[in-house]
């Protein structure tokens, strides 16, 4: 896989317009408009001829770029400001002040000195925020209801203008940097780049602590400045509107959003800055090569190859780099991955470009690795190097670019925007990388091949040039990283250069053919369905069908749906599920990873109900996939050695399960208790032991002798078309069963024998879990507790988090188990034990129930409002809307209007209804997930048993 990652968050691969299209996309987005006082007009960036939304770019006198994007479709407005300052801006003496600060700018600002009037508002009007900071970034969102962007800006900006800094803010938030810190100690990847910075250059400040601890942001001794004394002059020191940039994307037309922005934001103080720029190499010549082993927590094998390169963004038009990582990233027949596989060394391979400072990067390829690659990582590296070498001599060639090219004009062409959150984020982040023009298309643009530029990287790919970095569970070190204590040594002795030279490498690589699977037919048909309808209604066969144009792209979603009766009847029967759609998949990766270069994706996974086909992409030549993968369903052969891989890599995972963090764990315990079947990751790797290649045979032939077909598409396609492709797949398949023959998902009803329930789990902090259920699986249920959840969010975070500091992962909210309503206000916290925890969320739920009391239907509007619109937001993307369609029909929503009923039902709920609810919901059982460090986990299915379904309707 290749993963060349641009600075911002959009990925795909470009090449620029013809000057028709070009010219066509100016003319159609470049509207303007008389800019307001202190605005100087700046082009408008290049956009896909499918793109109607208007765009103008704005930069204020004080030295701030904002572009504004018109969305008329838009149901959310979103804003992103991103800051190019960031961790490696952190004094050497107070490392993590950069994300302190970010945190303290939520706290206050002079206008609205409330520590929650930001977050209150935002929830209050169905939005949400967060911020990011990252080595040259700080990156602040939101989104919101349009209606309430005006009020939502003037609390945004004043980040930035009168922040308060809040002195009796800083110890609590000190306290939530920490146990946020905390709470990533053991996640691998930090562990990994902890010992990374071990080896690179200390002078370069990317290298450094970001997250900060109470130890590293503790106040200086008497006599030096405070830490607050310190905040403020790092906020003033780097923080001005000459390095920030705003991207703001909402439906209201750009007339109305240009003083929206210029009123507020102008205030910022001009410093004259101009962003941080880093000049210090990442790594020093005379320290490489490198050759290190490091202990991983999880049970994974990871061996990467890591080369200093310069920073390829200054490459973006033609992508060099890209092209590399390209090739060794490949995984079809005659691949790096494929050799490795076929050899039994590797399950998996990724390559890209990563750590860019807009000078200095790392070309990285990174190998997972079976237990037997383990003992082979000379080999790989020798085979790795004769994989660079024939690129060297052949691979470096004008069509192997511009077939990418072409691929990438195509998605840019046809480009889907995602949510206005997404879009904002990316676009301010681009704002502060690339030209204006280059915003939206710089991820895409591919001038033209040129070798020399290509060679220059690929020399940088050297064995005198590398960090190799192994990580395995155990690997023993003498040495231990210093912030995140991953132990780790020299790997093949202290001296750096002793490695790697003798190993044989592997035979039968080659390079990539041109590509079978590239669209030719992209033209868009106009039919638009409102909803999908049954083509098809036969007693074992179900087709439904919704044509849509809404995205503009000859894209088509097919989800075809087998379900057998026993599919998750025992533990050993889901593991089979998941072995045969695991081996499905990675039987194909070779034959069909062309096909996923040129759009075409497709996926199959285990559900309770037997295992799910999805395809994704350009209608034409989407059969030919879907034909292949049937081919290999019915008729392809179960080697023992696909067999072993898959099950290697699914007991991976559910191994790897308790090391999760540990709110997701407690959310997987409750979704355990509550729902039928569902099966535990310690069950199915028990039962996975047992299986042999001869058992995942026969749960093949099982299947498929004895199914039932439920199929969707949707996107650009006919009825006609749909119903003639679905016909073909049911024929191949031959459904028989009924659709009363396959056992329904049900949610169970809580009661007051169940205890405390314990997840299982090998992580270091406490969690305390609590659920209060719904009474019933009716619409009103689920309208009173939605908008329950809405209400509560905002001040349990406030109390818990900000004010009491629990911890920082802190949050309570509407948690449907299937369609079973409930609350789940959860907090994780790295020294609070959970008796403690729940005492304070009682706490917290008396004074709830006093200020429902007090509730009036005014002050309730936004909050029903929200959840309202939260149910009816617009799809952003065409794999958005096939998802929910394909959920909705699952749950038997086959009117396709549940959730427009439950809005409209959210909006009649009154003050008085809520209170009611609230009474029901504290007086009947609760469920209680906790865990403290060293509980013995629970059997949950065991404790769960005797609970009886959920009704559908109050009893």
């Amino acid at each position: 896989m290749s993963t060349v990652l641009p600075p911002a968050p959009a990925r795909s691969p470009g090449r620029l317009l013809g000057p028709l299209a070009l010219a066509a996309a100016l003319l159609v987005n470049g509207a303007t408009a008389a800019p307001q006082e202190g605005v100087a007009e700046a082009i408008t960036p290049i956009v896909s001829p499918h793109d109607t939304r208007d765009y103008r770019v704005l930069t204020l006198e004080n030295g701030l770029t904002a572009l504004l994007v018109s969305d008329p479709e838009a149901d959310k407005a979103a804003a992103s400001m991103n800051v190019s300052v960031g961790s490696a801006q952190d004094p050497q003496d107070l490392a993590g002040l950069a994300h302190f600060l970010e945190h303290m700018l939520f706290l206050g600002t002079e206008p609205f000195p409330e520590a929650d009037a930001y977050q209150g508002y935002i929830t209050r009007h169905g939005g949400s925020h967060n911020a990011f900071t990252a080595p040259q970034d700080t990156n602040y969102f939101f989104d919101i209801d349009p209606a309430a962007l005006e009020g939502a800006l003037d609390r945004f900006s004043q980040f930035f203008v009168s922040p308060l800094f809040n002195a009796d803010r800083l110890e609590s938030e000190r306290n939530i940097v920490h146990s946020e810190y905390m709470a990533r100690i053991r996640d691998d990847g930090r562990r990994e780049n902890d010992v990374l910075n071990e080896l690179l250059n200390p002078d370069n400040p990317t290298t450094g602590f970001s997250v900060g601890s109470r130890e590293t942001l503790a106040d200086p001794a008497d006599g030096e400045p405070s830490l607050r004394e310190r905040v403020i002059d790092f906020y003033e020191r780097h923080y001005d509107a000459n390095v920030m940039h705003l991207a703001l994307i909402a439906p209201q037309p750009l007339d109305e959003l240009e003083p929206l922005v210029a009123e507020r934001f102008a205030a910022i103080p001009d410093r004259g800055l101009s962003a941080p720029e880093i000049t210090a190499p990442l790594a020093l010549s005379g320290t490489l090569p490198q050759r290190v082993a490091m202990q991983s927590v999880r049970d994974s094998r990871q061996l990467r190859f890591l080369f200093p390169i310069p920073d390829p963004i200054a490459e973006y038009r033609h992508k060099p780099a890209d092209l590399i990582a390209h090739l060794l990233g490949h995984e079809g027949d005659g691949s790096l991955l494929a050799v490795l596989r076929a050899a039994g060394w590797a399950d998996g391979l990724s390559a890209g470009v990563s750590r860019g400072d807009g000078h200095h990067a790392l070309f990285s390829i990174g190998i997972s690795l079976t237990p037997a690659g383990a003992e082979q990582r000379d080999a790989i590296e020798a085979t790795l190097f004769d994989a660079i070498e024939q690129i060297r001599e052949g691979g470096l060639e004008a069509w192997r670019h511009d077939e990418k090219a072409r691929l990438a004009e195509q998605e840019f062409r046809f480009q889907q925007h995602g949510s206005p959150l997404q879009g904002a984020m990316r676009l301010a982040m681009n704002l502060s990388r690339f030209p204006v023009e280059d915003v939206q298309y710089a991820a895409y643009r591919m001038d033209g091949f040129e070798r020399e530029r290509a060679e220059a990287y690929l020399d940088a790919l050297d064995p005198d040039n590398l960090i190799r970095l192994y990580s395995a569970p155990d690997v023993e070190g003498e040495r231990t990283s210093p912030w995140f204590h991953a132990p780790w040594a020299h790997d093949g002795g202290e001296d750096r250069r002793d490695a790697g030279g003798e190993a044989t490498a592997l035979t039968g690589l080659a390079l990539p053919d041109p590509n079978p699977y590239i669209a030719e037919d992209i033209t868009l048909l106009e039919a638009q369905d409102e909803r999908p309808r049954r083509l098809v209604e036969e007693p074992a066969f179900d087709l439904w069908h919704m044509a849509d144009v809404t995205f503009t792209t000859p894209k088509v979603e097919w989800r075809f749906s087998l379900q057998h009766p026993g599919a998750a009847h025992s533990a050993r029967d889901a593991a089979l599920a998941r072995l045969l759609a695991g081996w499905l998949d990675d039987s194909l990766n070779e034959a069909l990873y062309p096909a996923r270069l040129a759009g075409q994706h497709f996926e199959a996974y285990a559900h309770a109900r037997g295992i799910t086909l999805s395809f994704s992409g350009w209608r034409d030549r989407q059969e030919r996939v879907m034909t292949r993968v049937l081919e290999q369903l019915q008729h392809g052969e179960v080697e023992l050695a696909d067999f072993e891989r898959v099950r290697y890599r699914l007991q991976r995972e559910w191994r790897n399960a308790p090391q999760a963090a540990l709110h997701r764990q407690a959310g997987r315990t409750l979704a355990e208790a509550l729902v039928r079947p569902q099966w535990p990751s310690t069950a199915l790797l028990e039962a996975s032991r047992e299986l042999d290649v001869e058992d995942l045979r026969e749960a093949r032939d099982a299947l498929l002798a004895e199914l039932r077909l439920e199929a969707m598409a949707v996107g650009n396609l006919t009825a006609e078309r749909a119903e003639a492709l679905g016909r073909q797949v049911a024929e191949a398949l031959a459904p028989r069963l009924a659709a009363d023959a396959i056992p329904e998902l049900t949610p169970l009803r809580a009661d007051a024998d169940l205890p405390r329930l314990t997840p299982h789990t090998s992580r270091e902090e406490s969690v305390l879990l609590r659920y209060l259920q719904g009474p019933d699986r009716s619409l009103a249920s689920q309208a009173q507790l939605a908008v329950l959840g809405q209400l509560i969010d905002t001040p349990f975070y406030q109390r818990l988090r900000t004010e009491e500091q629990l911890g920082y992962v802190v949050n309570a909210g509407y948690s449907p188990m299937l369609d079973a309503p409930g609350l789940a206000l959860l907090v994780q916290s790295p020294d609070t034990r959970s008796e403690a925890i729940d005492e304070r969320i009682d706490a917290f739920l008396d004074d709830f129930a006093t200020r429902l009391e007090t509730l009036e239907e005014e002050a309730l509007a936004p909050y029903r409002q929200a959840v309202h619109d939260q149910l009816t937001r617009r799809d952003t993307s065409l794999s958005g809307r096939a998802g929910r369609l394909w959920q909705a029909m699952s749950f038997g929503d086959t009117d396709f209007d549940r959730r427009e009923r439950l809005a409209e039902r959210a909006l009649a709920v009154s003050a008085e209804e809520l209170r009611q609810a609230w009474h029901q919901l504290r007086e009947a059982a609760a469920v209680q997930v906790a865990f403290d460090p060293g509980d013995e986990p629970d059997d949950i299915l065991a404790l769960t048993r005797h609970l009886d379904p959920l009704p559908e309707f109050e009893e």
